[in-house]
């Protein structure tokens, strides 16, 4: 089955997890009163279901696409603040500066008001009403299946934290059942440190481990497992093992050896039940992300089901709808343009990074020869065959081209379109895309589910981990798993080479991570925590882009380029070289893909160009613009309207109180 929503919740595989009860409308206005609950419930296996689903769907809900971070928010502003697409926006742009109360965002919370908010801190206050209640009311339901619950919801209360501190740093730590009051100065809970924090969050997750099963039944298939609280323990410790928050990262291994152990735990426990890298080749690799609807897939430590249902009553993907492109079916101007950075970014076949490789020299123009298999399966570009259904369900083999052409001699600004297809790039974002899935309304109704931490992401923690305590016979080997799984050949290290000490194995890590995690929505916590926006000193003060040898963000622009005709013009309804391109099309998966390749080549070469100057992505009002991402923005403040209602609480450094004054809060302890 498919997930489905009545009017209110879920009624089956809702979310991250599968789920097979629904609430009803009674039970859903008992819990928006908020502070007014019938225990009674509790007393009963299904309505304490219908709970827990519904804390799931609060959490969960909105994530329909991979590039969305941060439970119930699940924004994808983020990742517009990386590499990985343009657009500038407030927290990049030069032009503005936020450090005022009003500025801070309002993650943390809203006004207050007579309707009860899918809010952090409500989330956390519906964890603790049944972590205090469910053995107390109802202590008849059997030992089991309370703990299984409880498990769910101490995973669930360890992730919210968890996203509080990495917007916030420490924030107060609320465990019990609190009742609104003028009066009881008990509830003002001050911040608590980021070390705090964590060991709350830590204390969550292995309690969480040793309540949670291995894996569950096909009917539950997607609720949190013991593996998964693990998992999650190993990414919260290696964020708080990181420079961000750890300004010893660099001189004591206590953190790093600690994230580690985590990493390897959570590795050896999901081993055994199963888990592990998907397939042993590049297509297999591809597959991953769509073959295994609704059901286990070996690599999904935490994965979100959804539906191909064709009403409101059914939660589908969006990031499909996003990324086709309008000749197959996408909204006009849909496609993920890909920056430059990100098409050079990716190791040639050999593993070699492109400025190294001497037996595949990299040709930016040509872009798609000779490269790494992941980046057939990431990116998509003109001439490569990009598969879908029709509205009837059967597969076309579509070519997909995004070229342009001078609609006369005289024009630099008038221009034809190939089937269509305005994209400011050579290249367009094609990764965890379905071949199965039909273009019915724009790819309304893809029912791809999600994977929000998968077995690569653990490995390439666990590398992390080894690189930064100086382990690099280790780092390699961790590495060498994902490049061996996609068919890398393995002489020189898999391509890698030789790390000379410990920060050259961080940053080959790093950059792993950017070509195996590739808009999965994790680049951007990678930047926050290793602060690669630049080594400002007021908060970077071990200036790591130094020491890894990477390249400040600040100052750089996303660019793309049109792929233009370079022969001629044509009438604007006329393309230039249809006949020409009819015999040209690549499949990676194909037996003669390297003679497609050649064609491609041969055929780039004869009749298209990349104009100068670029296509910049990054403007303010038409003017190509410079990133800067200001040090105080790697820790958001708290916003006008919390700081207000709850004025005990301090705001963070480089941001300014609720009337003016500096914040004092120092989230690096």
């Amino acid at each position: 089955m498919k997930t489905r929503f009545n009017k209110y919740i879920v009624v089956s595989l809702l979310l991250v997890l599968g789920f097979s009860s629904s609430c009803s409308d009674d039970f859903l206005e008992e819990k928006k009163q908020f502070k007014y609950y019938d225990e009674s419930f509790l007393e009963s296996e299904t309505r304490v279901n219908q709970y827990v689903n519904n804390l799931y769907y609060d959490f969960y809900d909105g994530y329909k696409t991979p590039t969305a971070v941060r439970v119930a928010s699940w924004t994808t502003a983020e990742t517009s603040y990386t590499e990985e697409v343009g657009g500038i926006s407030n927290l990049i742009n030069p032009n503005v500066t936020l450090q005022n109360a009003a500025d801070g965002s309002t993650y943390y919370g809203t006004t207050l008001g007579s309707t009860l908010r899918n809010e952090p801190y409500t989330r956390i206050r519906d964890c603790n009403f049944l972590l205090e209640k469910l053995d107390v009311v109802g202590a008849a339901l059997s030992k089991t299946f309370r703990d299984q619950i409880k498990g769910q919801v101490y995973y669930l209360r360890g992730l919210q934290y968890f996203d509080l501190m990495r917007m916030y740093g420490g924030v107060p730590i609320v465990t019990t059942v609190q009742e609104a009051s003028p009066t009881d100065e008990s509830i003002k809970l001050p911040r608590a440190t980021v070390t705090e924090v964590v060991n709350q969050i830590v204390a969550d997750l292995d309690q969480a481990a040793t309540l949670l099963p291995p894996n569950w039944d096909a009917a539950n298939y997607g609720r949190f497992t013991k593996g998964a609280a693990l998992a999650q323990k190993s990414r919260v410790l290696l964020t708080y093992a990181s420079p961000l928050f750890n300004k010893n990262w660099d001189s004591a291994t206590d953190r790093w050896d600690k994230a580690l152990a985590a990493g390897l735990a959570a590795e050896t426990q999901l081993t055994a039940d199963g888990y592990g890298l998907y397939g042993t080749n590049a297509k297999q690799w591809a597959e991953m992300f769509y073959i295994n609807n609704n059901s286990f897939n070996k690599e999904a430590i935490t994965i979100k089901l959804l539906a191909d249902g064709t009403t409101a009553l059914y939660s589908n993907n969006s990031w499909e709808k996003s990324i086709r492109l309008a000749s197959q079916g996408g909204v006009a101007g849909s496609g993920v343009k890909v920056p430059k950075r990100m098409i050079d970014l990716f190791p040639m076949k050999d593993g070699k990074r492109p400025t190294t490789s001497t037996t595949y020299p990299y040709n930016d123009f040509l872009f798609f020869k000779d490269r790494d298999p992941r980046f057939y399966r990431t990116f998509g570009f003109s001439g490569c065959a990009w598969p879908y259904n029709n509205a009837t369900g059967a597969t076309v083999q579509t070519t997909v081209w995004a070229y342009r052409w001078a609609v006369s001699s005289a024009s630099n600004t008038a221009f034809g379109f190939s089937m269509g297809n305005d994209v400011p790039s050579p290249a367009f974002v094609r990764k965890m895309s379905s071949p199965t899935v039909a273009n019915t309304s724009n790819f309304q109704y893809s029912g791809t589910d999600i994977m929000e931490y998968r077995y690569a992401e653990l490995l390439l923690n666990i590398a992390e981990c080894y690189a930064a305590k100086q382990d690099i016979s280790n780092t390699l080997a961790y590495l060498g798993k994902i490049r061996q799984r996609v068919g890398i050949p393995s002489a020189d290290n898999y391509g890698i080479g030789t790390l000379a000490d410990k920060y050259a194995a961080i940053e080959a890590v790093l950059y792993e991570r950017r070509v195996e995690l590739a808009y999965e929505g994790k680049r951007f916590w990678d930047i926050q925590r290793w602060m690669l926006y630049s080594d400002d000193s007021s908060v970077n003060q071990d200036a790591t882009n130094v020491k890894l040898g990477i390249a400040d963000i600040n100052g750089t622009q996303r660019i793309g380029n049109y792929l233009h005709y370079k022969n001629g013009f044509s009438p604007v309804n006329t393309d230039p070289l249809t006949a020409a391109r009819a015999t040209i099309s690549v499949d990676p998966d194909a037996a003669n893909f390297e003679t497609q390749i050649t064609a491609l080549a041969t055929f780039y070469t004869t009749n298209f160009e990349l104009k100068s100057p670029p296509k910049a992505m990054d403007d303010v009002s038409g003017t190509p613009t410079n990133i800067l991402f200001r040090p105080n923005y790697y820790i958001m403040g708290l916003s006008q309207t919390v700081l207000a209602q709850n004025p005990w609480l301090i705001q963070n450094k480089g941001w300014n109180g609720a009337s003016g004054e500096q914040g004092t809060y120092n989230f690096q302890e």
